[in-house]
């Protein structure tokens, strides 16, 4: 019985360093099972040379150190996401500082802008969920904090939703950059996703907690 083709998956296996664990245990059954079978069906006349059994068994040997190996970092990586999720509890029902998108229900959301040292003029423009403008106006140059009350450029009052804000920056006739202006959020809650602490903030967006370049008590 010819069982090539098993060592071979069972080889990829054992050097796969991505590998899902359930697909690798697939193999080191399969592989099992083969190098029973043949055993028990090898010609008495013409038997498995010894460094052909040999290296089988290696291989069998390597399968099964990678499901460990593979439960072992499931296990740990279960256990940091943990670890940084009691580190950022505190973090609930503080506001973050971001580039994201913030929620507006009726109270002045924070926008702090990062302007261009060589800039003469800012622009922000604000965009609703579905990516239209709603509002476009200059902005100083000091930098400071910004106070966004949720009025279009009519001076009507904009619906409770996500809304996104960017700057645009030029030098007399000369563009600068646009850049996304951070916002402050409230956090609601943390998760662990991905090997990575998530935070969700009030009304539903998320930010990953390594991009937050400020935190602060809610005004």
């Amino acid at each position: 019985m010819d069982v090539t083709a098993t060592t071979a998956s069972a080889s990829a296996a054992a050097t796969g360093y991505a590998r899902p664990t359930a697909a690798v245990s697939s193999d080191f059954e399969t592989f099992l099972k083969m190098l029973t079978v043949q055993m028990q069906n090898q010609d008495p006349l013409n038997p498995m040379e010894a460094s052909d059994f040999a290296v089988q068994l290696a291989t069998f040997s390597g399968v099964e150190q990678q499901v460990q190996t593979n439960q072992l970092l499931s296990g740990m990586s279960s256990q940091i996401g943990m670890l940084g999720l009691s580190q950022f509890a505190g973090w609930v029902g503080m506001e973050v500082r971001a580039p994201v998108p913030a929620y507006f229900g009726g109270d002045p959301i924070t926008l702090a802008p990062e302007i261009p040292d060589a800039a003469d003029r800012a622009t922000l423009v604000v965009r609703n969920a579905m990516g239209t403008e709603v509002e476009r106006r200059d902005i100083p140059l000091s930098g400071d904090p910004i106070q966004w009350a949720g009025f279009s450029e009519a001076g009507t009052p904009l619906p409770a939703g996500h809304y996104s804000f960017e700057l645009i920056s030029h030098e007399g006739d000369k563009f600068l950059s646009t850049d996304p202006v951070l916002t402050y959020s409230r956090v609601v809650e943390t998760r662990a996703e991905g090997g990575q602490v998530m935070l969700v903030l009030q009304g539903g967006g998320r930010v990953p907690a390594d991009r937050v370049s400020g935190l602060r008590q809610p005004g």
